[in-house]
């Protein structure tokens, strides 16, 4: 008994020691980090603002701070130089970044890193010949009109037997006294999320029937995705790869939640292998996928990054429309003008997609919506090789170089004065879509869920 109480002594003591120094450790390398992954500190004035947060006292985010700095830019380009970063608004460093020169500017391996236990080789986190097989494979698909047809009706199912009747609920909720308030943004989460589940999957989570269920899978992916791009803003990439390595803290639960979405992926494929065998009346992402190759984990890959692709843009670009549309009334009223004159009165009618492409005042203000609250703000690429970009900023090999679609659309270089209204008309030439529409999206095209984000809208 007395040995055994010694040994069980020993352990916990040297448990304690073992934690004690692991806790210590931790910290030491949390402040290194924050130290080693700032550069040589730099006098200028945009480092010194960086280092002092003391933008925070005229600016409420970052991203605005940013765009006010590049719209004073002549080039509209500017140097953090403490984060090794050069931040750009220019399109024509947009262009050479992403045509021009784009196999010199990889994600690179820190990004791949941050995401590879989720996406692991899937498109939006692969570079090279990886991604171009991707690039092409998912071209020919999307671009097929049974697949489009099949978007397009998975949405418009989805609109008629869920979002309405749940809008009609709350509403009447509201006309008897009771409480009819909902959170939009989390509604079309869930619509987002069905959506492109049926449409990657063709599997329906039921995230939007009126009991507003929580998803298992949902509630996973959420996390996953949450705290994989946490990686990103920790203070050096060494605290979450040891937290990975022993399991430790949010590293823990994004291992898990990985492994939830892993195995609801997989088994969607396994069950489509075995069912889909000379079948092919399946129009989802995932059926038309799945005989270009035998590789399932490849295939999972793909899958996931679609869906992570196509879930948050397009609930992001919807939330920020309606929002704006709530602050422009006279907008409303003009969209409800063109639905009555294409569609005619009858309201219970659901739009055709024939009929949705003469909708030009309704695209314009999808395209003003994303103008000024684009799905993804901002994106970084690593330079591979030394180069100079379109506007003669010259990049040396293994700086990150960053794209600002948020601050694009507010630089009045290209938009005019009037580039912070909401004004759809921009977008319109005799009642038409302008040829204005290009610029946006030669500037945007590469954008990281943009197209799905165009697509869905």
């Amino acid at each position: 008994m007395a040995f055994e109480a010694s040994l069980t002594w020993l352990f916990q003591l040297s448990f304690g020691f073992f934690f004690f120094t692991f806790t210590a450790l931790f910290f030491v390398f949390s402040i290194l980090g924050f130290f080693l992954k700032l550069k040589p500190c730099c006098s200028c004035e945009i480092c010194q603002t960086f280092l002092t947060s003391s933008w925070t006292l005229e600016f409420n985010n970052l991203c605005d701070w940013y765009s006010h700095l590049l719209s004073k830019s002549p080039t509209g380009t500017i140097h953090v130089h403490v984060l090794g970063n050069v931040i750009t608004a220019n399109p024509e460093n947009v262009e050479h970044m992403l045509k021009t020169r784009f196999d010199n500017y990889p994600k690179g391996k820190p990004f791949s890193a941050i995401l590879g236990d989720l996406l692991g080789r899937g498109i939006f986190n692969a570079d090279g010949h990886l991604w171009r097989f991707q690039r092409k494979m998912a071209s020919l698909e999307l671009g097929s009109v049974s697949v489009r047809s099949y978007a397009f009706n998975i949405v418009t199912t989805e609109i008629e037997s869920r979002l309405i009747p749940l809008l009609s609920s709350v509403a009447d909720k509201d006309i008897n006294g009771s409480s009819g308030s909902l959170d939009l943004q989390d509604i079309l989460r869930r619509f987002s999320f069905d959506s492109i589940c049926r449409f990657s999957f063709g599997l329906d989570p039921g995230c939007l029937r009126l009991s507003l269920p929580i998803s298992a899978f949902a509630s996973a992916f959420d996390l996953a995705s949450k705290l994989s791009a946490e990686r990103a803003i920790t203070t050096s990439p060494i605290i979450w790869k040891l937290k990975r390595f022993f399991n430790l803290g949010s590293e823990k639960q994004l291992k898990q939640a990985i492994k939830s979405v892993h195995e609801l992926a997989e088994e969607v494929i396994r069950q489509k292998r075995n069912n889909a065998v000379n079948d092919s009346s399946h129009d989802d992402l995932l059926s038309h996928f799945i005989c270009t190759t035998d590789d399932d984990v490849f295939l999972r890959d793909i899958v996931v990054s679609f869906l992570l692709a196509g879930r948050d843009t397009v609930a992001s670009a919807l939330t920020s429309f309606f929002w704006i549309l709530s602050k422009n009334t006279h907008v409303i009223e003009k969209i409800r003008e063109e639905s009555d004159r294409v569609m005619g009165q009858e309201t219970e009618k659901m739009v055709e997609f024939a009929q949705l492409r003469d909708m030009h005042y309704l695209q314009a203000a999808v395209h003003e919506s994303k103008r000024l609250f684009p799905p993804v703000q901002f994106d970084s690429k690593f330079c591979e090789e030394d180069d100079v970009l379109a506007d003669g900023t010259f990049v040396t090999r293994g700086t990150r170089v960053t794209y600002h679609p948020y601050a694009m659309g507010r630089m009045e270089r290209i938009w005019g004065p009037d580039c912070l209204e909401f004004k759809p008309e921009r977008w319109l030439q005799g009642g038409f879509l302008s040829k204005r529409i290009r610029l946006s999206i030669r500037c945007f095209k590469r954008v990281v869920g943009f197209v799905w984000a165009r697509k869905w809208l």
